[in-house]
Order: structure tokens, then sequence, then C-alpha cells
């Protein structure tokens, strides 16, 4: 009696695809075989060693027209058993329909969703100008390195012809949808002190752990003030500020001696609407005010800050907006508050659009007992073949001739 898409949906949440050793092989297979029996064609480019995009192309008319390109990622954040209801590759459903899995929201749902909403427009006959891209990358949790950043540099993918791509974006627990048309900037930054060594039971001057209280108090006290901003402006969302965590700390040898370094890494996350110039020269002060000796490194600096236009003369935003209206879906329009490929096409000059169809429904990515109910992943599959009909058939544009 279930749906043969819910079946579908679940088959896909049980291949373990969860760092550090996803099943990518098993997830490629999986989805090649429901694009074979799509009439899809397939292609799998190797952007490195064990890391392979599958795309899934349905042709267009005009195959000289810009395509549209629906991008999911097959891997998944790792699992705390023990905080399960469940077990979380198992796909349980339960007397209300919900059905837990780790990728449930994150993102494999989306992934059927494009391939059920192509089943339907092609079991009613539809055929439209612009061709259909679905790509389905690795690595994008542990920041998409090997993944899409590589995918977007190669011909492969410039000969996709993309002129509009849609990603993840999260689900939203009110009757609204939220849509994302930009993300901030990842930064992750190494901050190391060098200080005066010696004995443990001594008033050592000028040493590391002095600098690092200094810088410590420094990124958190502006850490405190954005947070203080987030919370008295009703108006702004998490990804309207910039948001900073300490996440590791090192340093020292023995209880008895005075380190000679300490190092502090921060996560900071930058929205669009911030000079990253300016940005980068404060934490620079913060760090010359701890005193000498006091150097910082990036392990990751994204400074591509382009966003997706969600003006109604854009042809593409036209078209999807026109389309939410239709199904009366209440739009909330958000930078997105972490990071998701999205990013890195834009940063090619591709309009993207992260959203996932999922109202009503708690945020539980990267959580514990992750789900999604049955009816909101069927009603998402309807909303993506109405997304679908438009924006594959938005009209030429000037550019395209």
């Amino acid at each position: 009696s279930e749906n043969p898409s819910v079946t579908l949906f679940r088959e896909y949440l049980r291949i373990d695809t969860v760092h550090p050793k996803p099943d990518y092989d098993a997830a490629v297979q999986f989805l090649e075989r429901v694009g074979t029996d799509l009439g899809l064609t397939c292609q799998k480019v190797e952007v490195c060693q064990g890391r392979v995009v599958l795309i899934l192309t349905w042709q267009g008319t005009n195959p000289r027209l810009r395509s549209i390109l629906l991008n999911s990622h097959t891997d998944v954040v790792p699992v705390f058993e023990e905080h399960w209801t469940y077990p979380p590759f198992e796909a349980v459903k339960d007397s209300q329909g919900n059905i837990y899995a780790r990728g449930a929201q994150d993102m494999k749902c989306v992934s059927i969703q494009y391939l059920e909403a192509i089943r339907r427009l092609k079991t009613e006959g539809k055929s439209f100008a612009r061709t259909i891209h679905l790509t389905f990358v690795p690595d994008e949790e542990v920041g998409g390195h090997k993944g899409m950043e590589m995918f977007v540099q190669r011909p492969e993918f410039k000969a996709l012809n993309v002129g509009f791509a849609m990603d993840e974006g999260l689900a939203s627990p009110s009757d609204t949808f939220s849509v994302f048309y930009g993300e901030r900037s990842p930064w992750w930054i190494k901050v190391k002190c060098m200080g005066s060594p010696g004995h443990g039971s001594r008033f050592i001057s000028n040493t590391a752990a002095e600098k690092m209280h200094k810088v410590i108090n420094s990124f958190l006290a502006f850490r405190e003030s954005e947070k203080q901003r987030l919370k008295s402006d009703s108006s702004l969302t998490l990804g309207d500020v910039t948001s900073l965590n300490m996440t590791m700390l090192e340093g020292g040898v023995s209880f008895n001696v005075v380190p000679s370094e300490m190092a502090a890494s921060f996560d900071i996350r930058i929205p669009p609407t911030v000079d990253l110039k300016a940005f980068e020269e404060q934490v620079a002060t913060w760090c010359r005010g701890a005193g000498d000796g006091v150097t910082y490194e990036f392990h990751q600096k994204c400074m591509d800050q382009h966003i997706t236009s969600t003006d109604e003369s854009d042809p593409w935003w036209k078209a999807f907006s026109g389309v939410c209206r239709d199904m009366k879906l209440q739009l909330k329009l958000e930078i997105f508050p972490a990071a998701t490929d999205s990013r890195y096409i834009r940063a090619v000059r591709h309009p993207a659009i992260g959203f996932s169809p999922m109202n009503r429904t708690p945020v539980l990515l990267h959580d514990h007992n992750e789900f999604l109910n049955e009816q909101v992943f069927l009603r998402g599959i309807e909303i993506y073949a109405c997304l679908l009909t438009a924006l594959a058939s938005v009209p030429p544009l000037p550019a395209e001739g």
C-alpha cells in the first residue's frame, strides 16, 4: 500500500553513505539504475580518485538553450546511534508516516524528489525546450573540495551549459518555505600565539597564554555583539549576521611547563553584506592588539559573495516565484546560514537557489532522529514537477538568440 516514490526514498536512505567511509559506489549504482529506468542518459565524472559525480540528463527539444541543473549530494554526516529512537540507516516509518534516517532531510529526500518529479512529467508525456541535468556529487558534508568545487572547473561541467541551478535548502517549522539566494562565506582561521616558556612555578612574562587570552576575548566580544544584534532585530535571520565560534584550542606539554606556543581555531560565517577585506583587517587588529608573536592563518577562506537575483524582472526568478504563487506557497527569502555546494555554482557565475520543499517540519539536519513525513515528501514531488515545468519552459533569453 506504500506509495512507490516513498519506497524508493527509503531504499536510498538505507545506502550507508556516512562519513568517514561513505559507500559512494552503492549510491551511484542505485541512482544510475533509477535514471536508466526513467530513460535518462548517464555520465560519470571522476573528479579525483574515488570521487565520482553522476550526471543524469533529460534532453530538451532545443539543446542550444541553457539548461536547468538539479544538484544534490550523496554523502551524509555521522550519527550517534545511542541517541536515535530507530536505527539511522533502516528508514523506519512510524504510525504517523514519519521516516527516520540520516539523510531524510539532508538531502536524500531532494534527490528522489527530483527523480520522481521527472518520472511524473514523463508519464504525462511532457517535454520541454530546455535540457534538465541532475548532478549527484560527493563530499559536500566535508566542504565539497573533492566534489563540486573541482567539478565546476571541469570541461564536463561547462558542457552542461547551465542557465539556472537548484540545490538544497532547509526545512521550515512554520507554514512558510525557506528559499536561499546566497550564502555566508565560511572562514576557518587558526591563531597562533608565541611567548616566553618557563617553569610552571614562576610568573613568566609575555606568555603565549596571556596573548591567547586577549585574542579569545576580542573574538568572543565580537561574537557577543553579533549575537545581540540578531536578538534585538526581528527582521534579521541567522544568515544576516556574522557567526563566530572557537572550535579548537591547542597548546602545552606538561602541567609544570609554561608553553612557548598556543593556538586557537575559529569557525566564522560572514554574510555577503560584509566587506571581507575590512573584516580581515579587523582580525589582524585583534591579533596585533594581543602582542608580538601573534599570527593567523586560513584553513578555509571563501571570498565569493555572489547572490542570485530575486527580482521579478529576472526570468528565472519570475518562473520560480510564479509557480510558488500559483501553488499558494508562502516563501521566506534568506541567506543560507551555513554552506552548501550552491556557493561553487554561484562562484562560476550561474544563478542558484537553495530550496528543499519541507514546511511544517522541524529542522533536523545533522541532528539525532532526523526524519521527514511521507506526505511532506510526496508534496515536494508535486512542487518540483511544477517548478521544472516552468523553469524548463523559460523562453529563449536575449543572450541565447
